[in-house]
């Protein structure tokens, strides 16, 4: 069996690749652009990608392909259609980066409250020393004890969040489509009516697209936080940066774009440099212990397929 995996660099560095040499001849690439896909794969029995697009035409001539690992638990990047009409399996990771995200996502949302950056700053550069003041409390910021937290998607990251906020003290309203016991669900319109920090968490579908747009976020309190760690494109991000624009967003996070990475003409570029926007580079779901999961989850998949066992498939 050969494995070949496209895009080693998006899984960071310090992590053991050996771990797939036992299953088979491993062939590793750092980087694969998308012209080079196709002479990469065509004698391939297993592909292992992360942000790599395959489809009709990068596997064109890749008869002995069999099986897809996903490094990731989104797979809009394959061509399910394309791998079902070939029985080609996809498999992906679920579960494996729940802390992480959730770690990062209430740390956007704290340093949009409380400044640190700001402060640190002050310190660092040396005018707390010239200040000759004990503290100072400029700019102003906010507890998260008694807040609104709303969680838009509620799935194992959103969960997570919510158990987070509530030991903050925050009061958790979620949104999802199926009521749920002992969480209390309300609409997407009451949610930014009455939430102080909203977080994003529902994968990027059809009916997700856009879901986020200037409509709801003209209905968002006074100072209150949006956070976005699903899917750059569930949110209308030109709408977003008009609202931290014209000061209707008291604070915007996020670490994910619809474009990766996305370059000047993106409406984010014109934001970057806001003292109430923290942006950070997809990076919330790759803490180390979150990237040793994954590839031990890729492993798991392709032992199951090898056994005739299906495991995490999406194609069917």
């Amino acid at each position: 069996m050969k494995i070949v995996m496209l895009d080693s660099c998006t899984l960071g560095e310090g992590l053991d690749f050996s771990i797939f040499e036992p299953l088979g001849e491993f062939v590793r690439y750092e980087k694969t652009a998308y012209g080079e896909i196709s002479s990469r794969v065509f004698d391939a029995d297993v592909i292992i990608t992360n942000k790599c697009k395959l489809n009709a035409e990068t596997l064109a001539g890749a008869e002995s392909v069999k099986l897809i690992c996903l490094a990731a638990t989104g797979y809009d990047n394959v061509d399910l259609n394309f791998c079902r009409e070939k029985g080609i399996g996809v498999a992906n990771v679920v579960g494996y980066s729940t802390d992480s995200v959730a770690q990062v996502t209430v740390g956007i949302a704290l340093e949009l409250l409380m400044h640190l950056r700001q402060y640190d700053a002050f310190v660092r550069e040396g005018k707390y020393s010239e200040s000759g003041v004990a503290n100072r409390l400029i700019p102003t910021y906010f507890e998260l004890s008694g807040k609104t937290w709303g969680i838009v998607g509620y799935g194992n990251i959103g969960r997570k969040v919510g158990e987070i906020a509530k030991a903050f003290g925050c009061n958790v309203i979620v949104n999802k489509r199926e009521k749920i016991e002992g969480v209390e669900c309300v609409s997407l319109d009451e949610l930014f009516k009455r939430a102080d920090i909203i977080s994003v968490h529902t994968p990027l579908t059809d009916a997700t697209r856009g879901l986020i747009g200037a409509e709801l976020i003209e209905k968002m309190k006074k100072n209150s936080v949006l956070v976005n760690t699903a899917r750059g494109a569930v949110t209308d991000e030109k709408a977003v940066a008009d609202a931290v624009k014209s000061g209707k967003l008291f604070g915007f996070g996020t670490d994910v774009y619809s474009l990766e990475p996305f370059g000047e003409e993106h409406p984010f570029y014109e934001i970057k440099d806001f003292d109430n926007v923290f942006m950070t580079p997809h990076m919330a779901w790759g803490a180390f212990e979150a990237r040793e999961r994954c590839m031990a989850e890729i492993v798991e998949n392709i032992l199951a397929f090898s056994d005739g066992i299906m495991r995490n498939r999406v194609e069917k």
